[in-house]
């Protein structure tokens, strides 16, 4: 290393180690690269525009939107009311209810941490009041925040492939197939936690209610106006009726229309305030994935992600062991960094890498949205165990021991997803 390029990596750091936002970290490093590379730093400026020109970017910050008009409103609490009315009568049935409903509701805001503080209200007095234990009242509700990444319109599963779409690949990432891709992993880890909480309430006769239908007509009738939305985004793209664009933008216009001018659970007042935070969200994650792709071709000229599969194949020889490595590596991953960052900075490195060992593309972000799942809620420092102490008013070690159960469920099944890649590849291949 040179002396010039070892002073501005020091420089770097320095700035990182003093609580420099990462964007500006991420994008100094790439003028930094430009600069050593003898490249003008336009350069960075014209991978930002390139980004902005993709078109699919558009559905970030609508499906954004529409998650965020939703939280606003009463629809968790009518998501719950539905789900209890044809679940409950279940062994569990109200904890499988919890699961259904923190699932439904993380899919459409994208940030689970929007959904404990959004749902954990309603849900824990609830399971309380049901005779569920408070410990696996609690892991329940900080775990299952998080289930929804893996099911559309997931804005972290619309961004691994926007991510991927700006590389080079052999092998085409639709967003589509995403979608498909995260299924089945995603309802597997809801049919075990399901499982789990069955033989939990196997013997609580308060947590299960006899079906009653006409409370689930009368629950249908009050979810009416929200029913049709998974129908409409998902049926359209599939259906090759709309782009996915084109989905996010009838998501954004039927929400707004539904919870400000039909139920007008939202003063036109309060909407600007709304319509910052989604803005807020959507902005950080616009400017990290715009300057981290221009590193990433800093990157990609000084032929990082192919020596480090160089290295790392002169240690690990075989698929298998490489994919053990790389669950230990993004559980670590999730407990430092939010789902976003995780995903512009570390996917345009392992993406290449994991090519090399015969990887499928697909195969490889659900394995990495898998880890981040867990990674939220994993000890000591998964974010999501410190917004669950602070929405219950709970100590963080309380949280630790109440997740663990779910931590062990939910790794059982990321190792399943890992190993058996027709989980993910059997819909979209």
């Amino acid at each position: 290393m040179s002396a010039a390029s070892a002073t501005v990596t020091l420089a770097v750091l320095l700035a990182a180690l003093a609580g420099a936002p990462l964007f500006a970290v991420i994008g100094a490093s790439a003028l930094a690269g430009f600069w050593l590379a003898g490249i003008d730093g336009q350069a960075a400026i014209i991978e930002i525009y390139r980004l902005a020109d993709t078109p699919v970017l558009v559905a970030i910050p609508l499906f954004t939107l529409a998650g965020y008009v939703l939280g606003e409103s009463r629809a968790p609490q009518r998501l719950v009311r539905l789900t209890d009315a044809l679940l409950g009568w279940l062994s569990g049935g109200l904890a499988i209810v919890a699961l259904a409903a923190c699932a439904l509701f993380t899919a459409f805001t994208g940030a689970s941490g929007i959904t404990i503080v959004a749902l954990g209200a309603l849900l824990y007095p609830a399971l309380k009041t049901a005779g569920y234990g408070d410990r696996f009242s609690l892991g329940l509700v900080t775990s299952s925040g998080s289930l929804g990444i893996l099911f559309a319109p997931s804005v972290p599963l619309i961004l691994y492939g926007v991510v991927a779409q700006q590389l080079d690949l052999p092998v085409r990432v639709g967003i589509d197939e995403l979608f498909l891709a995260g299924l089945l992993p995603g309802l597997l880890m809801l049919v075990i936690l399901s499982a789990y909480s069955m033989w939990q309430g196997r013997s609580l006769a308060r947590a299960r209610t006899a079906f009653d239908r006409r409370e689930a007509l009368a629950a249908l009738r009050d979810a009416a106006w929200e029913l049709p939305l998974p129908a409409l985004v998902l049926g359209g793209i599939y259906g090759g009726v709309i782009a996915l664009s084109e989905a996010a933008a009838l998501a954004a216009v039927y929400v707004l229309v539904v919870e400000v001018a039909i139920r007008r659970e939202i003063a036109l007042t309060d909407l600007p305030r709304v319509l910052v935070q989604a803005m807020q969200l959507v902005g950080a994650i616009l400017i990290i994935l715009g300057v981290s792709l221009a590193s990433t071709n800093i990157l990609i000229d000084a032929r990082v992600p192919s020596r480090l599969f160089e290295a790392i194949q002169g240690i690990i020889d075989n698929r298998w062991t490489f994919l053990i490595a790389l669950n230990v590596f993004l559980l670590v991953l999730g407990m430092m960094l939010d789902i976003f960052s995780a995903l512009v900075i570390m996917v345009p490195i392992l993406l290449p890498i994991a090519i090399g060992y015969g990887i499928d593309p697909l195969h490889l972000g659900i394995i990495f949205l898998a880890n981040m799942q867990i990674g939220y809620f994993t000890p000591p420092v998964g974010m999501n165990l410190f917004i669950a102490s602070f929405r219950f008013d709970k100590p963080v070690m309380t949280l630790y021991r109440a997740t663990l159960p779910f931590f062990a469920l939910l790794l059982f099944a990321v190792l399943i997803i890992t190993y058996v890649p027709a989980l993910s590849l059997w819909l979209p291949r």
